[in-house]
Order: C-alpha cells, then structure tokens, then sequence
C-alpha cells in the first residue's frame, strides 16, 4: 500500500475499515499486527495531511 498517494478521506477511510476489522476479534493474531502496522503508518500520514492543512489556513489568516 502506498499510502503516500491517498487523499485524507481514502486513507482516514482504510484506517477506520483497519480498526474495525482487529476490534471484531475475528482476525488471526499474524493478520492483525500487519492490520496495527499499517494502521499506524495511515495514522501518521492522516496527521502530516491535517498538519499540512493547519499551517496552510494559518498562512491564509496571516495574509488576510
């Protein structure tokens, strides 16, 4: 997965699939730490998107 190329909502949207498939408890325990290790990468990368967007309406507000 390349989550370098997912808009915010798509890879919010696969975080949140992630989650809900390791909270079902029905995953094998192999299968749920590669699910935890890619959540954590689209987790990161959902906030770097937020963070992006953050400083760029700050930027906006300033020039105002």
């Amino acid at each position: 997965m390349d989550e370098q190329k997912l808009s915010f909502e798509d890879a919010y949207r696969q975080l949140m699939e992630l989650v809900k498939k390791m909270e079902s408890g029905q995953m094998p325990l192999a299968d749920s730490v590669t699910a935890y290790e890619q959540g954590v990468k689209l987790k990161a990368y959902c906030e770097q998107l937020l963070k992006e967007a953050e400083l760029k309406i700050e930027t906006l507000k300033v020039g105002e």
